[in-house]
């Protein structure tokens, strides 16, 4: 287990800064989720941790220690990817103690390591198989036992869920977070998908064009986003937006007004037109996409099953507690 600090991080390619300053506490044995969408330089700052990637300027600090100078494979750090990389011609034991093999660690302790991490792992019965005879999760438990064995600082994640179906997705996320939880390690995760953050995270960092949001515990960053870019990427369905005009008396300088699909409810005397396009019955719940002011898009989830459909009007209210405030800039009030 390890502390990470990152201090003032910047990240050049050429003339083109990918990461602006970025600054991190990290504590020991706490799961950081970096999230954020393409193109925010989330991966680059993991490789820059991972020592992949050499900063620009700034410090990486683990236990305290700046190890800008100190190479990927002596910083202590584990990274699996999105790609399993597996060797095929090997068994899952093979794959598991090939890089211990590579240190020349002696067999008996290697047999310890692997037979550890496979039971932890629930692949004690498959070491003998090959990669071909898994299934996708399999191979990315492989993935991350190979990781385990070596007994690291810090275990990195880089979208290593990607490439599973939904169903497998959701299953392999209670397994890595269970995992964190028996191992109580540090651990550092990267994702485009924010279900995945508020599911697995302590803390979230949420990153736009290099640069740091807000970082916060998941439930902040839902109840209490700083800004409207916040707001909109944490929560599925995103946050709903319309101009503060629609409904009278807001706090001076409000130019946006923003309420969760999930907050908003039709009420006969509801401030709200909501004009009804599309309706999905989801059996448990029902969501409704429509109008509302000048074609501002708005949705609703409901609970259960409805009879409101496509073409209908329904009044929303807009309860006072679960509104949010944000200035002509998008921040928050």
């Amino acid at each position: 287990m390890a502390t990470l600090e990152l201090a003032n991080i910047v990240k050049s390619f050429d003339q083109i800064t990918i990461l602006h300053g970025i600054d991190l506490q990290v504590d020991d044995g706490q799961f950081v989720v970096f999230v954020g969408p393409s193109g925010c330089g989330k991966s680059t700052l993991l490789r820059v941790i991972a020592g992949l990637e050499s900063p620009t300027s700034g410090e990486v600090r683990i236990d305290g220690q700046a190890v800008n100078d100190v190479s990927a494979a002596q910083r202590g750090c584990a990274m699996v990817f999105q790609s399993y990389a597996l060797y095929p011609h090997m068994s899952v034991y093979d794959n598991m103690a090939f890089g211990l093999e590579n240190a020349g660690e002696p067999r008996t302790q290697i047999d310890t390591k692997v037979e550890a991490a496979a039971k932890l792992l629930r692949l004690d019965t498959l070491l003998q198989r090959k990669p071909t005879q898994l299934s996708g999760g399999q191979r990315q438990r492989v993935a991350i036992g190979r990781a385990i064995v070596r007994e690291p600082k810090l275990f990195l994640f880089d979208e290593p869920l990607s490439n599973l179906d939904a169903e497998l997705r959701v299953s392999m996320r209670a397994e890595i977070r269970d995992l964190h939880a028996r191992l109580k390690a540090t651990m550092v995760y990267v994702t485009h998908d924010q279900v995945e953050a508020m599911t697995m995270a302590d803390k979230i960092v949420v990153l736009r064009a290099g640069k740091v949001e807000q970082i916060g515990a998941p439930l902040d960053l839902y109840n209490h986003p700083v800004n409207t870019f916040v707001a909109g990427f944490i929560g599925s369905p995103r946050m709903n937006f319309f101009p503060a005009g629609l409904i009278s008396r807001q706090p001076q300088g409000t130019h946006t007004l923003g309420i969760r699909p999930e907050h908003a409810q039709p009420a006969h005397d509801g401030p709200l037109t909501m004009n009804v396009k599309q309706v999905e019955q989801l059996g448990a719940s029902s969501l409704l996409h429509g109008m509302v002011g000048d074609n501002t898009q708005f949705e609703l989830i409901l609970s259960g099953q409805t009879q409101i459909g496509p073409g209908d009007t329904v009044r929303v209210a807009l309860p006072e507690d679960r509104l949010h405030h944000f200035d002509q800039h998008g921040v928050r009030l």
